[in-house]
């Protein structure tokens, strides 16, 4: 059984801001860091046999957190897990929005990445690991849009597109189509550190 932990970056400024971040190349601020350091420390314990990461910052400094607790573990890179490009919204909040299409901008072309292609790539990405690294436990570090989508099309069922929270841990047993564990952040509340 493929396993898949599905972890969202930590914190940037951004995130704080209220701006849509997409493919833009945010740092972590101090308390994303914090955030990292604290799941890391609730992984160390855990069997974890690889981790990917996102190519952007956010995502990486992430994934290097938890790896330094996983000294067998290393980190590589994959853009099928990026973050959805935003087009002409990244940067932006959304009164910035409004002020500048009116409150009908979602309705305007916003040179978008399509849904079905994060989709598409996502599942690729899954696709790949079932075949070459079956039975594995795999943690994926990538961004909130990208995580929910991919949490709804491999468990088949909407329910599970929820806003993914930074620094949240998803386990995901894949062939089976089932979730162990969905947007868990107990390591930031002092709360259980298994899963």
């Amino acid at each position: 059984m493929t396993t898949i932990g599905f972890i969202r970056h930590g914190q940037t400024a951004w995130n704080k801001e209220g701006r849509v971040q997409g493919s833009s190349n945010v740092p972590l601020n101090e308390e994303g860091i914090e955030s990292a350091e604290k799941l890391a420390n609730r992984l160390a314990d855990q069997q974890w046999d690889m981790i990917f990461t996102s190519p952007m910052n956010r995502a990486k400094h992430t994934a290097e957190l938890i790896a330094s607790r996983m000294p067998d573990v290393s980190v590589e890179e994959d853009s099928r897990v990026r973050e959805r490009s935003s087009g002409l919204i990244e940067g932006t909040t959304e009164q910035e929005r409004v002020q500048k299409w009116g409150p009908g901008w979602r309705g305007l072309d916003m040179q978008f990445e399509s849904a079905d292609s994060v989709v598409a790539r996502g599942l690729a990405f899954v696709e790949e690991q079932i075949r070459i690294n079956p039975g594995k436990r795999i943690l994926v570090v990538s961004h909130g849009s990208f995580i929910k989508r991919m949490i709804a099309v491999l468990l088949e069922d909407e329910q599970y597109a929820v806003t993914i929270e930074n620094t949240s841990l998803t386990v995901i047993e894949v062939e089976n189509k089932t979730c162990t564990l969905l947007n868990c952040t107990a390591h930031l509340t002092g709360g259980a550190n298994g899963d």
